[in-house]
């Protein structure tokens, strides 16, 4: 992931009941196109046969966003 140009960052988050989430951020779209295609690959080589469901896909532009104080 880190190899795609504009990335930013890339947070895994376990929701509990089987449920898991993935957030990419990048500096562009295309940089998140380039994302989403690898990992569909990724996914479709490594993981199907270890996930209950398939993924689904959703990608949009960040219309908020909050950070923590810097010290």
């Amino acid at each position: 992931m880190r190899e795609v140009p504009g990335f930013v960052a890339y947070y895994w988050v376990d929701a509990g009941n089987g449920v898991m989430l993935s957030t990419s951020i990048f500096d562009d779209r295309a940089g998140a196109e380039e994302s989403v295609s690898r990992a569909a690959d990724f996914v479709r080589d490594t993981l199907a046969t270890l996930l209950p469901n398939p993924p689904q896909v959703t990608a949009g532009e960040v219309v908020a966003s909050a950070h923590g104080a810097s010290h």
